[in-house]
């Protein structure tokens, strides 16, 4: 998705340079904008994407190693780890969006565990279908201070790649319409059926 005007020039706020690990404001100097972070960020992600989809494709990490709430920790502090002091830290202040702080590791467990036995037990869903809904349940719980749409739409790739039986798989193509694509976020917060989003949401072979 394109910055917004003048995004580049942006700098960081103070409320956030302060999470920002000092080994990282010193190698990217000042004034430390957020373009220049996110390029940083950007760089971290794509690294770690390929370590581990390479992990899945090898059959080394699994399904079963994907659906489980400490995956989703680990993935956030392996894509922040080296920048934020948040990473992997489930946050601790109440937003207007997510469940309540208290409630973030249990809600994360029972989401995972009821996915990995709806997929191992019923027949209704879809490789498709059960990265979407690793992706949205995540998102509506909302575990993290920062970074969960980067962190959550990568557990989706992989758990989608994971489940795939095919030699090519696809992964989703997450250039899509930014407003509906909120919206039907929403609409699962409240019916919880990720079939929607997940036609909503293309895909496209690994390596295309």
């Amino acid at each position: 998705m394109p910055f917004a005007p003048g995004y580049g020039e942006t700098p960081v706020p103070d409320d956030e340079l302060g999470a920002l690990l000092p080994a990282v404001r010193e190698v990217l100097g000042e004034p430390l904008t957020k373009a220049t972070v996110y390029d940083l960020e950007q760089a971290v992600q794509e690294e770690v994407a390929e370590v581990l989809l390479t992990s899945v494709l090898d059959g080394s990490l699994g399904l079963d190693d994907l659906l489980t709430d400490r995956f989703v920790r680990e993935l956030h502090r392996r894509l922040y780890g080296d920048i934020w002091t948040w990473a992997g830290v489930f946050r601790k202040e109440e937003l207007n969006i997510g469940v309540a702080p208290e409630m973030i590791a249990v809600e994360l467990l029972g989401a995972i565990e009821t996915m990995s036995y709806r997929w191992h037990h019923t027949e209704d869903w879809t490789p498709r279908v059960l990265g979407i809904a690793a992706h949205a349940e995540t998102v509506r719980i909302h575990p993290f201070t920062d970074g969960n749409g980067r962190t959550t739409r990568l557990m989706a790739d992989l758990v989608f790649a994971a489940a795939q039986d095919s030699e090519v798989p696809e992964l989703y193509d997450w250039q899509v319409d930014k407003r509906r694509y909120i919206d039907l976020l929403r609409r699962y917060d409240g019916h919880r059926d990720p079939t929607e989003l997940a036609i909503f949401i293309g895909t496209t072979p690994l390596g295309y």
